[in-house]
């Protein structure tokens, strides 16, 4: 990063004062009577309410509207383990976009242990006040047994946004892409590069959308993940393959789709010229992607691509996720966020990305004219549909596979 922006971010941080998120008061406090009302003796009426019933809580408190983000700092972006609070300024941004994205107040919670059980058990003690929890930069493979175990614990939606978020704008990307190739997802032949959180959540919602398991060869830093090698951990060998393809050269060969959720420049023009008629790579490494978009280009002119990064198209971007999916849930008192209302966010981004663009999009990233195709199969983050379409989507499947707590949504 240049010395300039470092700089900037830093100033940005820290002035005019520290932090990036506050606390709101929602009602008056200007009278005797109002605080009469706020505190003491007033607010016993919603306590004796919320004893009688739980869900009242619903009603009286802030809890509908209230996610937590909580980590434990041990894969912080690109940095790894820099400690629960190193990790702060990324869960007060998470809360940030949360707010500005979905409407939803957020509390950030730095939970300082690498011990899962510990992080078990602090998160579901506290997990009561809030209508949703957003797990955020937690290594593999403890994230996967933290975000299972909660979820059979609590009542209320777990969503481990570095697994399920990445997976649905992956999904819905791909379709899009999958369909300008002139390919079907049942049949496309997809190498993923990365075997943690996000590429192992990737390829499970895929396989519920309609990917064949034995068309996907899952590889990590040794190299292609086979039945036949007992390395790989418990929730690796889900995408054991049967196969003598063992190097990613070899996995590539007449491959249809690469997904790369790993390190920079590990995708090579060599190999990528091996791949099938109208390759599809997803180059999403930060801020250095798998492949330069441009050697890309340059070594096939027929490739569909998408990066994590803002200033290339189709960058695959969880802000058009997490805000909307944890919106919809909400919206409904939702238990949990399941497959199918993943699936739910999976179409409704894809669909969304053929209709024609506002020009509130097209101005604010500085464009004359957008529609689907190779340079654009996802939609814009500021694109104003989405808080309308996703969480309708969302909630209407929580409404439908039985785990809202409401038949309509109703937003705070």
């Amino acid at each position: 990063m240049p010395t300039d922006l470092k700089q900037a971010a830093l100033d940005y941080h820290a002035l005019p004062k520290p932090g990036k998120i506050a606390t709101e008061i929602t009602k008056p406090t200007r009278t005797q009577r109002d605080l009469a009302l706020a505190y003491t003796p007033g607010v016993a009426e919603p306590v004796r309410a919320i004893h009688k019933d739980i869900e009242a809580a619903y009603r009286y408190t802030a809890k509908g509207n209230l996610v937590a983000v909580i980590t434990n700092g041990t894969a912080v972006l690109g940095l790894g383990d820099v400690g629960a609070l190193a990790g702060k300024p990324v869960m007060e941004g998470k809360v940030v976009l949360f707010k500005a994205f979905g409407g939803i107040d957020a509390f950030d919670i730095e939970v300082d242990t690498h011990d899962p059980d510990e992080f078990i058990e602090t998160v579901a003690r506290i997990a009561g006040g809030f209508g949703g929890i957003n797990l955020e930069d937690i290594a593999a493979p403890h994230c996967f047994r933290i975000e299972r175990e909660l979820r059979e614990r609590l009542d209320i939606p777990v969503f481990h946004d570095d697994q399920h978020g990445t997976a649905v704008i992956i999904c819905a990307g791909l379709i899009n892409a999958l369909r300008i190739a002139g390919k079907r997802l049942e049949d496309a032949r997809i190498v993923c590069l990365g075997a943690g959180a996000a590429g192992l959540a990737s390829m499970h919602l895929l396989t519920t959308l309609g990917a064949k398991r034995e068309n996907i060869l899952m590889i990590d830093r040794q190299g292609v993940i086979r039945s036949d090698d007992h390395r790989a951990n418990e929730y690796q060998r889900e995408f054991a393959a049967d196969t003598d393809r063992h190097t990613l050269a070899d996995a590539c060969v007449d491959a249809d789709v690469f997904v790369g959720v790993s390190g920079p420049d590990l995708l090579t023009a060599d190999v990528l010229s091996t791949m099938a008629d109208n390759p599809i790579v997803f180059a999403l490494a930060n801020p250095d992607p798998e492949i330069d978009p441009a050697l890309a280009h340059r070594t096939r002119d027929d490739v569909i691509m998408a990066t994590g990064r803002t200033d290339y198209p189709n960058q695959i971007n969880n802000v058009l996720g997490f805000p909307y999916i944890f919106r919809g849930a909400l919206d409904v008192h939702a238990r949990t966020i399941n497959d199918a209302m993943l699936t739910a966010a999976v179409h409704a981004l894809a669909a969304l990305a053929h209709e024609p663009v506002p020009d509130s999009v097209l101005q604010a990233y500085e464009v004359d004219t957008l529609s689907f195709g190779r340079e654009y199969f996802i939609p814009k983050p500021f694109d104003p549909r989405l808080i309308d379409v996703v969480p309708a989507a969302i909630s209407q499947a929580a409404i439908d596979s039985g785990v809202a707590r409401t038949d309509q949504a109703v937003r705070p």
